[in-house]
């Protein structure tokens, strides 16, 4: 597989992991979890099938990528800081050309299973998100807007006195080169959103006719939960806290979701989730009585998202609308 020439001389195919209980299938009802490569995956769902994608896809940064391995992540990740450097600045030329070709993959097989006229929210990092986007262009989706979930992150940014201390020069030189440098830190500004591209598969015919053959297509303003106002591009919601995060480093607030889920669906249709995670997207999917599909290739993962959906079902007993009454 490749995007363009370009590409496929740098990236000749993706080599996706497997894993031993690929395609196992944790639950074949309203809601089905299935511990998979999601492009195997997807290729067992039906074309025209789904209403809306909500998803978080690997972000290609150093070490979160189609490489993924958590474990060796946990280990070394720290607040702010990856591999000793700070979080996002290890920059290569190919983080992007990978992103790209992997999403291009990915939105191909997602363009198929898409009713025409359905809606895909992608999150990004916000550095990369001209190749995630790039590649939904690619794959013949049109790229409607951009939104932002917007949070109140922390500075991230590394003073350098500390390297000028260890620099060998004289201390007259030391003290200038602090005094020149005037607190200034590596070029981070305090992130406070993250990019969604908002794509469409392209509609059949006119809006109306649309959505009288697959009932997709428009937004619903009423269904807003943020505000009373006309819904907006900005979506603000704090970080989960620590706590809230189930060890799981990129987890997205259940709101959110809900939000996207809200705008674009109605009750009863199927949101698919490529990249499944802690299971934050069939959260909100059930929470508002949507159907549910999600594929996640790590199994520690898959198994975290299956008990945090298992206790979303308990917890709403006997009042969860029938859509969603099923174990997991």
């Amino acid at each position: 597989m490749a995007v363009d020439g370009v590409v496929q001389r740098v990236l000749p195919g993706i080599d996706r992991r497997k894993t031993a209980a690929a395609g196992k299938r944790v639950d074949d009802s309203a809601c089905r979890l299935i511990h998979a490569d999601c492009i195997d995956g997807m290729k067992t769902l039906r074309a025209d099938s789904i209403h809306f994608v909500a998803t978080d896809p690997p972000y290609f940064l150093h070490g979160f990528g189609d490489e993924w391995d958590r474990a060796k992540l946990d280990k070394r990740v720290k607040p702010g800081v990856v591999g000793g450097l700070p979080s996002g600045m290890k920059f290569d030329k190919n983080q992007a050309r990978r992103l790209r070709a992997f999403m291009f993959e990915t939105a191909t097989e997602l363009y198929r299973v898409l009713k025409p006229g359905g809606f895909m929210a992608v999150f990004c990092q916000a550095r990369l998100a001209f190749a995630a986007g790039a590649a939904l262009d690619e794959a013949g989706f049109e790229i409607r807007d951009m939104l932002a979930w917007k949070y109140e992150g922390q500075a991230k940014a590394f003073s350098q006195t500390h390297f000028v201390r260890k620099m060998n020069l004289s201390a007259r030189k030391k003290a200038a080169l602090i005094k020149q440098i005037d607190g200034r830190k590596t070029p981070q500004l305090k992130p406070q959103f993250e990019p969604i591209l908002l794509a469409q598969k392209p509609r059949e015919g006119t809006f109306i006719d649309n959505w009288l053959n697959h009932q997709v297509g428009l937004m619903s303003p009423r269904q807003s939960l943020m505000g009373d106002g006309f819904p907006g591009t900005i979506l603000e919601a704090p970080k989960p806290k620590k706590g809230a995060q189930l060890g799981h480093m990129t987890v997205k607030p259940v709101v959110v979701m809900r939000q996207l889920i809200r705008l674009f669906t109605v009750e009863g249709q199927t949101v698919l989730d490529p990249f499944t995670g802690s299971g934050t997207t069939a959260v909100a999917a059930l929470r508002d009585n949507r159907r549910f599909i999600g594929f996640e290739i790590d199994a520690d993962y898959a198994e975290m998202a299956r008990r945090r959906i298992k206790n979303e079902q308990d917890t709403l007993g006997e009042s969860a609308p029938v859509a969603y009454k099923t174990a997991i």
